[in-house]
C-alpha cells in the first residue's frame, strides 16, 4: 500500500512540474518568435537611428509642428514663469504660484517665492516621517505592508497642496532672491537616492533598537541624531535655510514700492498669506475608479508627521471644469495637476495626440491580431 502511495505522489509531482513549466518559453517557441518578426531593411535603418537618438525625436510628427494658438478668452494677471526643471516639485511650484498670485492681486507687486527654501524643509520633514513611521511599526514583521512602504519610499519630491499649507504655516516663506535654486533642487534624483539609502540604514538601526526594547527616550535621541545628519546632507546640496533677511517689494517695472524691511520666514509668510492656509481650501479630484461625491483620505500621503494627509472630494470632470472656469473668471489662479507625460512635446510645451507618429515602431504588418495601429486617448 505504501508503495502505491509513493508512486502516486511521484506521478503527481511529475504532472505538477510539467504543468508549472508549460508556460515558459521553450526553444521551439523562441525559434517561432524570432521568425514571426524578421527585421526588414527599413527596420534595420530604424534600429541604427535609435542607437544614436531618442525615440521621441525620431517619431516627432513634423507636420504637426505648426504655430500655436495662444489666444484665451479668459486670462488671469500674468506673472513671471517658474520652472521646476528635472524635479517632481510641480505641487510646490503650483502652490507657491497661487499664493504669490493672491498677494500680487492685492498689492500689485512682482514676487516669486523660493521653492528651494520650502523644499529643504519638505525633505527634512519627509525624512522624519519615514523614521518615525519605522519606529511606530517597529514591532511588526519586516514584510508588513506598512513597514515595506517606509523602506521602499523613504523620501521623494512629490506632493500636494496639503504639503504647501503644512510646510508654509510651520516654516514660513522667503523670496527667491533670498534663497535661489541649486543644482540639486533643479535635479533632485541623485541627492534623493543618496538620502534614501541613508534613511534605510537608519531605519534598520531604529527597528533593532525597538526589537531590543530600548526606551522611547533613547530611540528618540537616536532619531534626532540621524536627522542631524540628514540636515547636514540637505545643507550641502540645497544650502542652509534662511533665518532672517531684508527685502523690498517691487512693482511690475522692477522699482521698489517702499523701503526694505527686515523679515523672518514666519513674518514674511504673514505678510504674504496673512493667516492659516489649512481649512481655507478644498482638494477636488477626478478618480473614475471610485464613487463620485464622496471624500477620500490617503493614509501617510503627507509631508510632515504631524501634518494633514491628502484628502479630496471625488468629482466628475464636468464639475471640476465648472469650478476651474469660475476661478479663472474671478481672476484667481488655480492649483491643478495633470498627467502630461503622454504625447507631450517638452520643447514646445504642447500636448497633442498628433505630436508623435509611433506607427513606425508598431507597424500594422507586425500586429499578430491584424488590428493595425490603434491610438487610444489617455484618461485624466
Amino acid at each position: 500500500m505504501k508503495r502505491y502511495i509513493f508512486l502516486l505522489i511521484t506521478l503527481f509531482v511529475v504532472v505538477f512540474t510539467t504543468t508549472a513549466q508549460s508556460g515558459g518559453i521553450t526553444p521551439d517557441m523562441l525559434r517561432e518568435i524570432q521568425n514571426v518578426q524578421p527585421l526588414s531593411p527599413a527596420d534595420k535603418a530604424i534600429s541604427n537611428a535609435i542607437a544614436a537618438n531618442s525615440i521621441d525625436a525620431l517619431a516627432k510628427n513634423r507636420d504637426n509642428a505648426r504655430a500655436l494658438d495662444t489666444y484665451f478668452n479668459i486670462e488671469t494677471p500674468r506673472q513671471s514663469i517658474t520652472d521646476q526643471q528635472s524635479s517632481g516639485r510641480c505641487w510646490m511650484f503650483s502652490g507657491l504660484n497661487v499664493l504669490r498670485s493672491n498677494f500680487a492681486q492685492r498689492d500689485s507687486v512682482q514676487l516669486e517665492l523660493s521653492q528651494a527654501y520650502l523644499f529643504f524643509w519638505d525633505q527634512l520633514e519627509k525624512a522624519n516621517l519615514m523614521l518615525q513611521g519605522v519606529i511606530d511599526t517597529g514591532k511588526k514583521p519586516i514584510d508588513d505592508q506598512r513597514v515595506q512602504f517606509f523602506f521602499h519610499h523613504p523620501i521623494n519630491d512629490g506632493g500636494t497642496f496639503c504639503g504647501v499649507s503644512d510646510l508654509a504655516e510651520k516654516y514660513g516663506l522667503v523670496p527667491t532672491e533670498v534663497m535661489p535654486e541649486s543644482y540639486s533642487t533643479d535635479n533632485t534624483s541623485k541627492a534623493a537616492s543618496i538620502i534614501s539609502s541613508k534613511l534605510r540604514e537608519y531605519g534598520l538601526q531604529l527597528r533593532d533598537m525597538v526589537a531590543k526594547g530600548k526606551s522611547t527616550k533613547d530611540i528618540q535621541k537616536a532619531k534626532t541624531e540621524m536627522l542631524g545628519q540628514i540636515y547636514r546632507m540637505l545643507t550641502l546640496t540645497i544650502g542652509a535655510p534662511v533665518q532672517q533677511f531684508t527685502y523690498a517689494f517691487k512693482d511690475k517695472d522692477g522699482k521698489a514700492k517702499g523701503p526694505a524691511k527686515s523679515y523672518t520666514p514666519q513674518s514674511f509668510y504673514q505678510e504674504i498669506v496673512g493667516g492659516p492656509l489649512n481649512g481655507t481650501f478644498i482638494m477636488a479630484m477626478n478618480d473614475p475608479r471610485r464613487p463620485y461625491y464622496k471624500t477620500y483620505e490617503v493614509e501617510y500621503d503627507r509631508h510632515t508627521y504631524d501634518g494633514h494627509n491628502w484628502c479630496y472630494v471625488n468629482l466628475p470632470m464636468d464639475d471640476i471644469e465648472q469650478m476651474a472656469i469660475a476661478s479663472l473668471k474671478d481672476g484667481r489662479k488655480l492649483y491643478s495637476s495633470y498627467d502630461v507625460g503622454k504625447f507631450l512635446d517638452r520643447k514646445r510645451g504642447y500636448a497633442d495626440l498628433e505630436n508623435f507618429d509611433l506607427r513606425q515602431w508598431i507597424h500594422p504588418r507586425h500586429d499578430a491580431h491584424g488590428c493595425g495601429y490603434r491610438r487610444e486617448r489617455q484618461g485624466p
